[in-house]
């Protein structure tokens, strides 16, 4: 028997520009006034609503018509947890049960969201949680930006004044999907992030460095290095086969903004003099900032952290070289803060399911 049910466009996956096109089409075949479009957007992310129905300054009947026509999906929050710290982690289930991680991290006036781009993923770097869990699925923009839509309809709402793309997944493994959902971020008739203030991490997905910097706005890009020699970094890294760092490296070269190396330390591992100062070489060929980020004790998969003394060490033999770094403070340390962590709890290790090696990365 067949269903009577019409499926409803969701408007959350769409660009701006297309969300508002398609809005002023429906309003234009129903007699509608174009002016209801730019209404009803703002009502999507600036202001954003659970339901149609919630769209009060809309008419009755135009509100019913919306919720027949288009979908409104939520994201469903499984799991809240606070640190000492202030910071916060956020796990959301999606339609399939599959669930992602949101980050909140409050800094001084500055909050910072650092957002999923997949469920799992697929490069499987040695001393990742998320990475063990296996690739699951991308992440469309609705789930994408989803995420801090969620935070915007909490009472009272969390509204970030900085976005990472650093939470589970690669995003240049998504393009198709990160696209968009760069425009729903920085656009300010959407969430209006300023550019600069968000920051695409990738572990050197090449046609993904290309299509980012082919963008005019001035969005940023960190680079995960955590070894600075090929041999050590294909035994951390298995992208490294595809991606070598000399490829890496020549990509963010050519990047006309600023680019910063994420280096996490493992002890023992990456953090000795020697790698100090094959990573300030690299730095200094493509004019990188140097994040140097403790491992976290909550999904150290087997690694030992580098003792501060080490940290400190490393970062005076960079900068002693003119590379400038900057030691990242470890925050939700009594919560389940490192990336996949919470979610591994939540669900277990699931089998990964197949993906191509590149994703959806498409090069303009």
């Amino acid at each position: 028997m067949m269903s009577d049910t019409i499926a409803t466009e969701n408007l959350l996956d769409l660009s701006p520009d297309a969300a508002l096109s398609r809005l002023l089409a429906w309003l234009s075949d129903r007699g509608e006034p174009s002016y209801r479009a730019a209404q009803i957007f703002a009502r999507l992310w600036q202001r954003p609503v659970r339901s149609f129905d919630e769209i009060t300054e809309l008419p009755k009947a135009l509100r019913e018509a919306l919720a027949k026509s288009f979908a409104l999906p939520q994201l469903e929050l499984a799991t809240r947890q606070t640190s000492t710290d202030g910071t916060e982690k956020f796990l959301f289930r999606m339609a399939d049960g599959q669930l992602i991680e949101t980050v909140s991290i409050p800094d001084g006036d500055r909050i910072t969201f650092c957002i999923s781009s997949q469920a799992g993923c697929a490069l499987q770097c040695a001393f990742c949680a998320t990475g063990a869990m296996g690739f699951q699925r991308n992440l469309t923009p609705s789930e994408i930006a989803g995420q801090v839509r969620e935070l915007r309809l909490l009472s009272p709402p969390i509204i970030p004044t900085n976005i990472v793309f650093m939470g589970m997944g690669e995003p240049m493994m998504n393009w198709k999907a990160v696209d968009p959902t760069l425009s729903l971020l920085n656009d300010p008739r959407a969430l209006g992030i300023g550019a600069r203030h968000i920051t695409i991490s990738t572990v050197g997905v090449l046609p993904g460095i290309v299509a980012l910097s082919e963008r005019p706005e001035q969005f940023r890009l960190a680079i995960s290095i955590h070894a600075p020699s090929d041999e050590l970094r294909k035994s951390l890294m298995p992208v490294n086969t595809k991606y070598p760092l000399a490829d890496v490296i020549a990509a963010a070269a050519k990047f006309d903004r600023r680019v910063t190396f994420e280096y996490v330390m493992l002890g023992g591992v990456n953090d000795q003099p020697s790698h100090s100062a094959q990573l300030a070489q690299l730095a200094r060929e493509c004019r990188a900032f140097v994040n140097l980020i403790p491992l976290h004790p909550g999904g150290t998969m087997g690694f030992v952290p580098s003792t501060a003394s080490a940290i400190s060490s490393f970062a005076r033999a960079l900068r002693a070289r003119g590379v400038e770094t900057a030691v990242r403070r470890s925050r939700g340390l009594d919560i389940a803060a490192a990336c996949g962590q919470l979610r591994t709890e939540r669900l277990g290790r699931r089998l990964p399911v197949t993906t191509h090696e590149d994703g959806e990365v498409h090069v303009a």
